[in-house]
């Protein structure tokens, strides 16, 4: 894949050190990667995006492009409309994202919030802008309770569309799982229709720049340029 969306089932979930993991795991496989943000939102200007957060973990080779920023932390459409600034359209994403690729063998355009999170007045949202793109979304989930709701309406949302997906990554592994998070990791594929394709720990933005491009490739399936293995996580914390 030469584009590929990240996508999480709601805010605050890790997705953006995700995109950095799958950004670095790339990397080590010998892919040159850039990191594409359409709309930051809570962030006053001069202040590090998500962006700046993926090239700080995965390393200074990363690309990153940031389209439009909003300072409210709310989604982009309304904040854009608060702070009388421009909506961003589905096409302008995709023309950035296309543009990225034409100089990179990946680029990670990673959304705000959940996959129908509105970026403009019409009601577009990340969907639309991978549908323009025929890119896989990648879906981002909690491990805990709720999260197989969650992540079901989520697939079910990207197959209404005529998405494909990847599969899913849980983007904050605790460090001591509690029943329902064990559980979750068996019953996610079953429930969402999607492989389960890497555990992301907790906390895994507070390492070393140096110490998550070494480990981010252990925590990613073979399909995400990692060598995670979802049999022998699955057996290591069997309920």
């Amino acid at each position: 894949m030469t584009v590929l969306m990240v996508s999480g089932t709601g805010t605050e979930i890790g997705k953006t050190v995700v995109t950095a993991a799958v950004a670095a795991a790339a990397v080590a496989a010998g892919r040159s990667v850039a990191v594409l943000k359409p709309a930051q939102t809570g962030m006053e200007p001069g202040a590090a995006g998500d962006a700046a957060e993926v090239v700080r973990l995965a390393g200074p080779m990363i690309t990153a492009v940031e389209l439009a920023r909003y300072p409210e932390p709310l989604a982009p459409d309304t904040a854009a409309r608060r702070a009388g600034l421009p909506t961003l359209s589905p096409g302008e994403i995709a023309d950035a994202a296309r543009e990225l690729s034409r100089s990179h063998d990946l680029v990670l355009v990673e959304g705000a919030g959940g996959l129908l999170v509105r970026f403009d007045e019409a009601g577009h949202t990340l969907a639309d802008a991978a549908r323009l793109l025929d890119a896989p979304v990648l879906v981002v989930t909690p491990p805990a309770l709720g999260t197989l709701n969650s992540t079901t309406l989520t697939a079910e949302a990207l197959r209404a569309r005529g998405l494909q997906s990847p599969g899913v990554v849980i983007g904050s592994w605790p460090a001591e799982p509690d029943l329902a998070c064990r559980c979750n990791l068996a019953d996610l594929p079953s429930s969402s229709g999607l492989p389960l394709l890497g555990v992301v720990p907790e906390s895994s933005g507070s390492l070393s720049p140096e110490s998550f491009r070494a480990e981010a490739p252990t925590w990613l399936a073979a399909g995400l340029s990692g060598t995670w293995s979802p049999e022998s996580f699955l057996e290591t914390w069997q309920p």
